[in-house]
Formats: structure tokens, sequence, C-alpha cells
């Protein structure tokens, strides 16, 4: 995805200002495994996905809790870092070799600071987010593990012919043998 389409699809700006959030991106290229943001630090960029996969995770007592998926076009940021400049508490995960788009936050503050258009791209990219916080939450508590499934299905079937299932079932909130008998109950 290139970053015109990821600029614009978040929100359309006047093409003056799309030539100078656009001055600000670097592209950079990770093989699969890298780990692109770490808890305990304060991230210096956000970064969007030109081509790849990426998992957000969290340590936990049993093992990893994979809560977050990023495809090509998605944002990939700690929101502690970009709102507050406050370390991150989630691990980011290339799942493939990615290409990304990357822009340092501080640049990207002063752009918001010198035009009012790229300060509500800002706004947007931080509703979204927001939004799809809220949409996770709500689906954790309130949708049953098959009800989430099939939402995954629905919404993000990629997903599952390109991520390992065990970090499937750990985003679906289930361990991995539940995740096969829902799948096995869809196929008959």
């Amino acid at each position: 995805m290139n970053i015109d389409d990821i600029i614009t699809g978040l929100y359309p700006l006047p093409e003056h200002a799309k030539i100078l959030l656009k001055s600000q991106f670097k592209e950079i290229t990770y093989p699969k495994g890298h780990i692109l943001l770490k808890e305990d630090c304060v991230e210096e960029h956000i970064y969007f996905i030109k081509r790849g996969v990426v998992r957000a995770y969290s340590n936990a007592i049993n093992g990893q809790v994979t809560f977050w998926f990023g495809l090509e076009g998605a944002p990939v940021l700690s929101m502690h870092s970009y709102i507050f400049g406050k370390k991150s508490y989630e691990r980011i995960e290339l799942l493939e070799d990615c290409d990304l788009y990357k822009i340092n936050i501080l640049e990207l503050r002063s752009l918001y600071e010198k035009d009012v258009h790229l300060a509500n791209w800002g706004r947007k990219l931080a509703e979204q987010e927001l939004v799809k916080t809220e949409e996770r939450l709500i689906a954790m508590q309130f949708k049953t593990a098959q009800e989430r499934y099939m939402d995954l299905m629905n919404d993000q079937p990629a997903l599952l012919l390109r991520v390992q299932l065990g970090y499937i079932a750990s985003y679906l909130g289930m361990s991995q043998v539940s995740l096969s008998r829902i799948r096995a109950d869809k196929k008959k």
C-alpha cells in the first residue's frame, strides 16, 4: 500500500499539507521476527505498514497475550508514547518481512502546530485508534468466542491465512484447542 493511499484513507488532506506530511516519512524494511517496538521504552516513531503483518503482544504469567494485528495500511504505534511521551507496555513483532513508512513523533507534532489540516489528520489517527480499542474491549466483554472468531473471519479473513493459529487463539481470548473446535464446527 502506498503512502498516498494511507494518508488519504485516514483523512483527506489538501495537496500542500499532504506534500508536507509525505516529506517527513522514511521507508524502511525489517525481516520477519524483528521486534519493532519494545515494552518499557518511549517510542519515537509512528509506522504505517506498506507490506506485511505485525502483532502487538504483552508477556503474561501463562505466556504471551496477542491483542492486536496490523495489516497493510495500518498504523503501528504505542499510544502511550504518541500521546503522553511515556513508555509503552507492548511489544510489536513482525510476522512477515515488512516494508514500513516511518515518521518521527516530534516532527509530526511540529507539523500539527504548523497546519490545521495536519492537526486534524493527527486527531483522526487518534480517534480511529480509540474506536478500534473500544470495539475490541466490547467484543472481549460481550461476545462469545465463536462470535469473535466469526467477526475476525468477516472483517480480516487474510489474518487466518497469514498468522499462526496460536496467535489468533490468543487474540480471540481462547486456547488453541478451543479455536480448533470452533473451526471444525464451522466446516460441518
